[in-house]
């Protein structure tokens, strides 16, 4: 892979997300002694990755700093960070809930700063990441974070930071959504008379595959569900109970609205 990787990379706090998105930077190539984590535990994160306790002195020219620490914690992180932060420093911030302008009245002396939403899935190269930054940020940096973001998965540029609770709710707690659908395929299959184990196994499998086979296909899924479909057949029986009166639609409309309230409700303090 070509050298897509910031020469300095300063991590505050490593958690579970920033903790996958290192992890799989790493596994696709980036050094490790490029890297500084933050992490007042002190625990280790990787094998050549240097944690620190407290914050460096000063940061390199060019350093890119990824906030992935709890969102409660800006203040408190901007009083030390945003001293050491000059206009040749990028912040990628991944904070929930946390808007640009906080972010840029928190490091008024920072050259860029981009929101980024991933998913837990970007450990495994097949996440979901959006980016937001305004307009003061280059096309030319747009293309240098969005390589950055590459291996991680899909990058989505979102023009309108208004629609970030509405990205985090489809994409950000997607997975935790899709694992339930999963353990609910199976527990159906347990319920119709297969064995446990076996419908466990059975219906990861075909979640799998499917989904793999409609990330690959030229056709929508909706396309494809129809072409597997046979008039009269079983399939057809299925759909038409996840089709009656759109309730699988309506069951996961309602699961995003409320994930989206709930984080307007929780940008607002409550």
């Amino acid at each position: 892979m070509t050298d897509i990787w910031p020469d300095h990379l300063f991590l505050v706090g490593c958690g579970n997300m920033a903790g996958q998105m290192l992890a799989r930077w790493l596994a696709c190539g980036l050094d490790p002694e490029r890297v500084i984590v933050l992490r007042p535990s002190g625990r280790p994160v990787a094998d050549g990755v240097r944690v620190v306790t407290d914050y460096p002195a000063a940061l390199p020219a060019g350093t890119t700093v990824l906030l992935g620490m709890k969102p409660y914690q800006l203040a408190d992180v901007a009083a030390s960070l945003a001293p050491l932060c000059a206009a040749d420093i990028r912040i990628l911030s991944i904070l929930a809930g946390t808007p640009w302008a906080e972010l840029r009245a928190a490091f008024p002396m920072v050259g860029e700063i981009v929101r980024a939403m991933p998913n837990l899935p970007v450990g495994i190269g097949e996440g979901v990441t959006a980016l937001h930054a305004d307009a003061s940020v280059p096309t030319s940096s747009r293309a240098t974070v969005e390589a950055f973001i590459a291996p991680l998965g899909l990058a989505e540029w979102i023009e309108d930071e208004g629609l970030f609770n509405e990205v985090t709710a489809l994409s950000g707690c997607g997975p935790a959504f899709l694992f339930r659908f999963i353990d609910a395929f199976a527990r159906a299959g347990e319920a119709v008379g297969l064995p446990a184990d076996q419908a466990a196994r059975m219906a990861l499998a075909t979640v799998r595959g499917s989904a793999s086979m409609a990330a690959n296909a030229s056709d929508s899924p909706a396309i494809l569900a129809d072409r597997v479909a046979s008039p009269g057949g079983m399939t057809r029986q299925g759909l038409n109970v996840l089709d009656a009166d759109d309730r699988l639609l309506r069951l996961l409309t309602d699961t995003l609205v409320a994930a989206r309230d709930r984080g307007e409700e929780m940008a607002k303090g409550r």
